[in-house]
C-alpha cells in the first residue's frame, strides 16, 4: 500500500471519528472504523477516476454523508 493510501484511509478514520462523536454515537472498534474507511476511500478514488474530482473532497464528503 502506497504512503498516499495510507493517508487517505487515516484522514477518513479521523473523519469517521469525528462524525460518531458530531452525533453522539459510540466508536465502533477500531477495526470496523478501519474497514469503513477502506471502503470510503476506495468509493473516492472510484468517483475520482469517473468524475475527474479530488480524492480529499470527496472523501470528506463521503464521510459527512453518513447517516446519523
Amino acid at each position: 500500500m502506497s504512503f498516499i493510501r495510507r493517508q487517505e484511509e487515516r484522514l477518513a478514520i479521523r473523519l469517521l471519528q469525528w462524525k460518531y462523536k458530531r452525533v453522539n454515537q459510540p466508536l465502533p472498534v477500531f477495526s470496523e472504523l478501519q474497514q469503513h474507511a477502506v471502503k470510503i476511500v476506495d468509493e473516492a478514488h472510484r468517483i475520482a477516476s469517473e468524475r475527474g474530482r479530488n480524492v480529499i473532497v470527496i472523501i470528506k464528503e463521503l464521510a459527512n454523508d453518513l447517516k446519523k
